[in-house]
């Protein structure tokens, strides 16, 4: 992954980002997976303590992501992060599970290596993929940097790997149960409004309201049974612009069987709210896409999934209220989380700002007929 660090590999004293303990991993991989536990090259010997050398890789506002070196190797860990974690979330078997699941697929996702459910060795469960060469775009002066043709070819290529996913037959892959679609919207809204009240640190007006009316409007969901991502956003992936291409799509923990419109709701809470909106500059979240980056508009993305899915796309308004109901309640759990000063890197000063601009539309969008 060529997402730049926060920060350093370990230091010559052996101490090692947030999170990890190398000396405790170096162990159980020596039992596990020797091949990833052997020593470093000998130049770099005198320059760590152990083993291995780890580095926080920027950009992940969730679970934790580190890029691990062993000996002339280098491959990616990923747990959960630093307190605060809600129940069902952060679960890294069935992130493993379902990139597992992928790999004969035409989606793109990292090899799996190696999953670790015993909290005694990092102190959460953990799981090592291979690292896939790729740029994570995230930020404004990356996108900037692309020609308008690439940031077009790039958009419409994450739709395409999107609607190559939801077509993904769940039991041919072994994901036949992976999740319970049945219900399935009326859970999401369920479970998000609980997230919600372990995440509250503070007034948020109209959050409620936005919830209430979620959950008194839970459309059928017709196009149930399919596998949905969760959080599937350009930051989430991996790509190359030269030709462009999706290397890798990245952070599966919310990865469920239920209905793909959600995906898509999410995705244009993303594209049209957030990247459309004075919040987005700056903001890690939401500052490099959207139109107002330079990229098609959120209509062209859905013309674009509809021509490659057999997903019967329809109104989306009620899924786009999800989206930004959902997505309010993330950035409320990572400001609270921020503001116990559990989080590593930079960047989530801003993330409570996005709150009200969310539930805001979330309201408007709900009230579309």
């Amino acid at each position: 992954m060529t997402d730049p660090a926060v920060d350093a590999p370990q230091t010559p004293t052996g101490s090692a980002p947030r999170g990890l303990d190398l000396d405790r991993l170096a162990a159980y991989l020596a039992t596990h997976r020797p091949e990833l536990a052997g020593p470093l090259p000998a130049a770099d010997r005198a320059a760590h303590a152990g083993p291995l050398a780890a580095r926080l890789i920027a950009g992940g506002k969730s679970n934790l992501t580190y890029l691990l070196r062993a000996g002339d190797r280098e491959v990616v860990l990923r747990r959960p992060p630093l307190g605060h974690v809600l129940a069902t979330a952060h679960d890294m078997a069935r992130e493993y599970r379902v990139i597992s699941a992928l790999a004969p697929t035409a989606v793109p996702v990292p090899e799996a290596l190696l999953l670790c459910t015993d909290p005694d060795v990092l102190g959460a469960p953990f799981y090592l993929m291979e690292k896939v060469d790729g740029e994570v775009y995230r930020r404004r002066e990356q996108t900037d940097a692309l020609t308008a043709g690439q940031r077009r070819d790039l958009a419409l290529a994450m739709m395409d790997t999107l609607a190559d996913l939801h077509m993904v037959e769940p039991g041919a892959v072994g994901l036949g149960d992976f999740g319970r679609p049945d219900g399935y919207l009326g859970r999401q809204v369920r479970r998000w409004a609980g997230q919600l009240d372990r995440s509250r640190s503070r007034p948020l007006p109209g959050i409620d309201e936005l919830r209430d009316a979620l959950a008194g409007s839970v459309p059928e969901g017709a196009n149930a049974g399919r596998i949905v991502h969760g959080d599937y956003r350009l930051d989430n992936l991996l790509a190359t612009v030269e030709p462009v291409a999706v290397r890798a799509v990245l952070d599966w923990e919310m990865a469920t069987l239920g209905d793909p419109l959600a995906d898509l709701g999410l995705l244009l809470t993303y594209w049209d709210v957030l990247g459309d909106s004075d919040s987005a500059e700056g903001n890690p979240v939401a500052d490099g896409i959207g139109p107002r980056a330079g990229f098609p508009t959120g209509a062209e993305l859905i013309d674009r999934y509809a021509g490659r899915s057999d997903v019967d796309v329809g109104p989306l308004h009620w899924h786009v209220a999800l989206g930004c109901f959902k997505l309010a309640v993330i950035c409320e759990g990572i400001h609270y989380r921020h503001t116990l000063g559990q989080t590593l890197g930079g960047g989530f000063d801003r993330i409570g700002e996005m709150v009200a601009p969310l539930v805001e539309h979330g309201l408007h969008a709900v009230r579309e007929k």
